[in-house]
């Protein structure tokens, strides 16, 4: 008995738990009632089930590190069934894929710039003269090495290609053309990245993801936050708009990716040396408009969750798709169809292309443009949906 009972002895006493022995039915009372909790929040119970099922999609069918069929171009100067047969050997090997033949060499590294191609293989005007001469000619291949590992098998296959023409084509009298060793040599150059060091392509890339990550659970739990406190709701009763109250929160996140991309810029270039070629106004702006992709999401990520808890899920399921299908850790050229189909619409993609293509290949707004108009639609679009569900839920 409680002093309160001692000096009124009409009120109630304090239930107490029926001795100290562990109850099963007060244990199965807890187990039910977290169930139920479980089944009422259907963004965790979602999480349970979807996040299994996207980590053994993503990786069991969308990740690939020996990607094929890699965008190829041909500068064919000198025509020949030698060097028909060498571009057959190329394709037949499945790491090559000829899209395009272009006039000359400008053209080639133009289409290397703007990421149209990952390889331009260039055949001098006197090869099949030099090769019917027992010269030993040499072919040019070009290749993006921004991403190492997107590149490195396919060019280590392209040495024992040109056995391929001896066996086929080299015969009768040209059979001591063939000997034994290559009748003509493959000479590859690698642009952009000559050393092959996986830093110059994780570092620029991993901007992307600090921002994506930072930028949308920040904007999430925000928004959620003001939600979970009732302050949003005072805050839409004075005389502004939906519109005015998102845009004039998410400014000080602005700032704040301005700031995170500093970093990253600083430590790629004084730290971990990775070339700066491009300009450095280009790499703010193109930073900017990430970040407004981004806290877009962040916007209309929170509109969906009842609370913290759920806005930091709903920001997982949005984030791993984009670590894994944006061509940060995987190449993308090795993903599926509708792999590549899901990371064209994520603007993480585009802002991995555009931050690598300026600190690497020095890339003007010309070679930029393809990027930066899918993430300005999609800033467009997410946003539209975005003020629509907060008008819904707050108005």
């Amino acid at each position: 008995m409680n002093a309160a009972a001692i000096r009124n002895p009409r009120l109630p006493r304090t239930p107490r738990a029926n001795g100290t022995r562990f109850s099963l039915q007060r244990w199965w009372s807890i187990v039910l009632k977290e169930f139920l909790q479980l089944r009422r929040d259907r963004v965790t119970f979602g999480m349970i089930v979807g996040l299994p099922i996207m980590q053994l999609l993503l990786f069991g069918f969308a990740i690939n590190t020996d990607p094929r069929h890699l965008p190829t171009a041909v500068i064919a100067a000198d025509q020949s069934e030698f060097t028909r047969t060498f571009i057959a050997s190329m394709q037949n090997s499945t790491y090559f894929k000829v899209v395009a033949t272009l006039p000359d060499e400008a053209a080639g590294r133009q289409a290397l710039m703007k990421g149209d191609v990952q390889f331009v293989l260039s055949i001098p005007p006197d090869f099949t003269r030099k090769l019917l001469r027992g010269e030993r000619p040499a072919l040019l291949v070009e290749a993006d090495a921004t991403d190492p590992s997107a590149t490195g098998q396919a060019i280590a296959a392209l040495p024992q290609l040109p056995f391929s023409v001896g066996t086929h084509d080299l015969k009768g009298a040209l059979a001591p053309l063939a000997g034994g060793k290559a009748p003509f040599d493959v000479q590859v150059q690698r642009l952009y990245n000559p050393e092959g060091l996986t830093q110059y392509n994780i570092i620029p890339g991993l901007m992307g993801v600090i921002l994506s990550m930072t930028m949308v659970m920040m904007t999430g739990l925000a928004m959620t936050r003001e939600r979970e406190r009732g302050t949003m709701e005072n805050l839409l009763a004075t005389p502004v708009r939906p519109l005015e109250v998102m845009t004039g929160k998410i400014v000080p996140y602005i700032f704040i990716g301005l700031i995170q991309s500093t970093i990253v810029l600083l430590a790629a270039r004084w730290v971990f040396d990775v070339p700066f070629v491009g300009s450095v106004t280009a790499v703010y702006l193109a930073s900017l408009l990430f970040i407004a992709a981004n806290l877009t999401v962040g916007i209309t990520l929170s509109s969906l969750a009842q609370n913290q808890l759920q806005a930091m899920q709903l920001t997982f399921f949005y984030f791993l798709p984009n670590i894994l299908l944006s061509g940060f850790m995987f190449p993308f050229a090795g993903m599926p169809g509708w792999a590549q189909a899901i990371g064209n619409i994520l603007p993480m993609t585009y802002f991995n292309r555009m931050v690598r293509g300026i600190l690497l290949k020095g890339s003007g707004w010309a070679e930029l443009w393809p990027q930066v108009w899918p993430m300005a639609l999609f800033i467009v679009v997410v946003m539209t949906i975005a003020v629509r569900f907060y008008r819904r839920t707050l108005d």
